[in-house]
């Protein structure tokens, strides 16, 4: 089974190297450029999600993003429900279209 650093590893080998993250309003900010996206414009490539075996606490959320800049990168969050509620509005606006 893939861990997250392995999963994080293999999708920055397919040319996802920069660590992306949610602003406080739930956009996309980019790890390359540093500029604020609207989730709608950008694209989810891959989700990888992980779970627990025995705790719930355990389980976290990779996602393979492509922003309209052409800049590549990923989002590393925890699932469930202790995601941070940035995350939260951003991976329900990733995922709605």
């Amino acid at each position: 089974m893939e861990t997250v650093v392995e999963a994080i590893a293999r999708i920055r080998a397919q040319g996802y190297e920069m660590e992306m993250s949610a602003t406080s309003e739930g956009w996309l900010r980019c790890g390359v450029c540093e500029d604020t996206i609207d989730p709608s414009e950008a694209v989810v490539d891959e989700t990888i999600r992980f779970e627990g075996e025995s705790n719930p606490d355990d389980e976290a959320i990779v996602l393979a993003i492509s922003t309209p800049h052409g800049h590549k990168g990923y989002i590393v969050a925890a699932y469930g429900p202790d995601m941070a509620a940035e995350d939260v509005a951003l991976l329900q606006a990733l995922t709605s279209h």
